[in-house]
């Protein structure tokens, strides 16, 4: 099915300052008729993917959830787990020799907070949140040493004993019978010990980086803020080009759950634009988006919340800094407008192929499982789970992530389209967390204040790359920080580790590849840029393959079920 350009002046609608423009949504596509063939199983594609699932979950390094990996300690009444024989060997604490006389617990600089690596069990999956700011992680890696998170990232849960209790706990980790799932994910699936953020920094600089590959461009719209300081870090500094770069958190402008004193807009494209110019549907499904629901616990709007058992609490589902698209004027959806109909979700434009849809590809997760069953499963989906769920230290945890990971798992894998998908599970930045690997720095930057990985206004040596305007930029010094990283898929490669170093910007490269002949989203995005590998080693695409069967695990438990469990709420 071919795009169909809007009709500039006719089809303007509101925008975030005014009014959309037309070339600004040019080239969008129109559904097709619901009785018709799926186009997205018709639209070419250079693999046998022809549909994309990022789930991206929140703060989590490699080591905190794979730091023993494939042996887990299996204490009586937790989950146990135990590895199929020929498991590969992974870059972990164990293999690394790094579970004992560890530089964190020798570096006296760390204080009465410095600590040895130790497990976390499951009574202790409510933890703090650590520090994870940009300057604060490169300070922790210390040149490549890594031996400074406790004094730098580390932050503990008060009434703990031991490292539990002190910055100290920035060292714990889990093991096969807490991140069950996940252990189970990586014996049966394929995943990579190699991946990392393309800069250091926190949530809503990862969240660009997996969707445009870029965080240089911002454009301040209110703000409460000055270029960072080590003694109160802002989330931009000047980029020496007369420009700013995103570094910290911050929300989008005009999202009417932002907060109204700290909002940003940023220039460029994401990859939703290019998939617009190329005719193939996408979304953006997030947990709390829709704000005409009403939640069990009665709140609605932008505070509606999910109670945990696990932290305790209330938890507001949308947090406006994890939207990706949200930040970019022709992928926003500022009022959160809802789609004109189930069949258009995935699309800019209604049937008539020239009115664009209001929601403007940004819906809510419980859209996704109602287009899915109703047979419009989009090419491309940006999945975020509600904050209880996306495993963020602090208001969430990791059986809470689990249980909503795995149910979007199980539900996919009964799907007819399930033999032409592909599930990518990763997270946005590692919290702080602890992680011995450390990436040589390949883009530079040198800012006098937020840069300090290699002393005082030093990260890495070098030119740095181009921003957005074509000319080198600071404030992109990377890669940053290690990530777990999965793909679950009837082509994924089982009880597989690549060791091919990636970042986020190589889903927007997979993207591109599959769906767009090779097109890059320029302007100095990391998806052109050699430390953004390709994720193709994950999977198997000769003819034999495309059979690793369906796994179904229990969202609580995180262990193997005999049968696909029943149709639940979703």
């Amino acid at each position: 099915m071919r795009i169909s350009p809007l009709l500039a002046a006719a089809t303007s609608v509101a925008a975030l300052t005014g009014a959309w423009s037309g070339a600004a949504i040019a080239d969008s596509i129109a559904p097709a008729s619901v009785s018709g063939a799926s186009p997205q199983d018709k639209a070419a594609t250079t693999t046998p993917i022809k549909h994309l699932v990022i789930i991206f979950n929140e703060n989590v390094s490699f080591d905190h959830y794979f730091a023993t990996y494939p042996k887990a300690a299996n204490p009586p009444g937790e989950p146990a787990f135990t590895a199929n024989p020929g498991t590969p060997s992974v870059n972990n604490l164990v293999n690394a020799n790094l579970l004992t006389n560890n530089p964190n617990f020798t570096n006296k600089q760390n204080g009465k907070d410095a600590a040895e690596p130790f497990r976390l069990d499951r009574t202790q999956a409510f933890t703090a949140d650590q520090n994870h700011a940009y300057t604060a992680e490169q300070q922790a890696y210390n040149g490549g040493k890594a031996n400074l998170f406790p004094k730098y990232t580390g932050k503990g849960t008060s009434g703990g004993a031991g490292a539990f209790g002190t910055k100290g706990q920035v060292m714990g980790y889990y093991d096969g019978n807490t991140v069950t799932a996940m252990w189970n994910y990586a014996q049966h699936f394929a995943m990579s010990d190699n991946a990392y953020t393309p800069t250091y920094g926190p949530s809503t600089p990862g969240m660009l980086n997996i969707s445009s590959g870029q965080t240089n461009g911002m454009k301040i719209v209110a703000t409460t803020k000055k270029p960072s300081t080590l003694a109160a870090v802002s989330y931009y500094i000047n980029d020496g080009q007369g420009g700013l770069t995103m570094i910290n958190d911050v929300d989008p402008a005009y999202d009417v759950c932002s907060n109204p004193k700290d909002q940003v807009l940023m220039e460029g494209k994401t990859i939703g634009d290019l998939l617009n110019t190329g005719g193939v549907t996408w979304g953006s499904f997030m947990g709390g988006f829709r704000l005409d629901a009403t939640n069990a616990n009665g709140t609605t709007g932008c505070k509606r919340s999910t109670h945990s058992t696990v932290v305790n609490a209330d938890v507001v589902d949308y947090i406006p800094h994890h939207a990706w698209f949200q930040y970019y004027p022709s992928t926003a959806n500022p009022k959160h407008e809802r789609p004109s109909s189930l069949a258009v979700i995935g699309y800019s434009l209604e049937h008539d192929g020239t009115t664009r849809d209001p929601a403007n590809h940004n819906y809510d997760l419980q859209d996704f499982y109602d287009a899915v069953k109703g047979g419009d499963f989009p090419s491309v989906s940006y999945i975020k789970m509600p904050a209880y769920q996306d495993g963020h230290a602090a208001y969430s945890d990791p059986l809470d992530e689990q249980d909503g990971t795995v149910t979007l798992i199980n539900f996919l894998e009964q799907q007819p389209d399930w033999k032409s998908t592909a599930v990518i599970i990763t997270w946005d930045d590692s919290d702080g967390w602890y992680d011995h690997a450390f990436a040589k720095v390949t883009n530079p930057s040198s800012d006098p204040e937020a840069d300090q990985l290699d002393g005082p206004g030093k990260c890495g040596t070098g030119t740095p790359l181009a921003g957005v305007k074509g000319k080198p930029v600071q404030g992109r010094c990377g890669p940053g920080t290690r990530l777990p990283f999965f793909v679950i898929s009837p082509w994924a490669k089982s009880n597989y580790v690549d060791h091919t170093q990636i970042s986020l910007a190589s889903v927007v490269r997979f993207i591109e590849d599959n769906w767009l002949h090779g097109a890059r989203i320029g302007g100095g995005s990391f998806d052109a840029d050699p430390s953004s590998g390709s994720i193709a080693g994950m999977f198997d695409f000769t003819a034999a393959a495309g059979g690793n069967a369906a796994l179904y695990l229990d969202p609580k438990t995180g262990t193997p079920l005999a049968a696909p469990p029943t149709a639940g709420s979703h």
